[in-house]
């Protein structure tokens, strides 16, 4: 008992002291990471009888557009491109979308929907729009557009931050 106690001395001595502000910014970090784990399961259900992920679900949304290349997805999603490019060659593949001439680059081909693609989306946002409804009613439009803008700005800092590092 005295070896676990001493090495848990060890990792409360070796924790660094945070301010109040660095105490709360922790606490919503994992609470942001915990409901993205939260929200990619709820999206795969959503999806799952269309055939379809929440990974698959967010490029065939994208793809709706028709003027997006594979990279411009994966910036727009946060998303490595060469996942993006995986998941888009399956959809492709599938006959969910379809790639075109881009008349900006020769090589970067656009994404576009397919009408199959498009008969599967919208089943998902059907079964979405039931699910955001559901879930909405527990809180008023201006709480969660005052969490969406502070997470766009934490998002808008982490952004600049990966920037400024090249």
């Amino acid at each position: 008992m005295d070896e676990i106690h001493n090495r848990q001395h060890v990792v409360k001595q070796n924790r660094p002291e945070r301010t109040m502000e660095g105490n709360a910014f922790s606490a919503f970090a994992i609470t942001a990471l915990r409901l993205a784990g939260h929200l990619t399961a709820a999206g795969d259900q959503l999806a799952k009888p269309a055939g379809q992920t929440s990974a698959r679900w967010q490029v065939l949304a994208a793809a709706r557009r028709g003027d997006m290349s594979v990279a411009q997805i994966a910036r727009a999603l946060g998303l490595a491109r060469q996942g993006v490019q995986r998941l888009a060659d399956v959809l492709e593949g599938e006959g969910l979308i379809a790639y075109a001439d881009n008349p900006q680059h020769q090589r970067a081909k656009l994404v576009q929907l397919t009408a199959d693609g498009a008969a599967r989306l919208g089943v998902i946002e059907v079964a979405q729009a039931g699910w955001a409804d559901g879930l909405g009613a527990a809180f008023t439009a201006t709480e969660l557009d005052t969490a969406r803008a502070v997470m766009a700005r934490v998002m808008e800092m982490l952004e600049a931050e990966e920037a400024s590092r090249g």
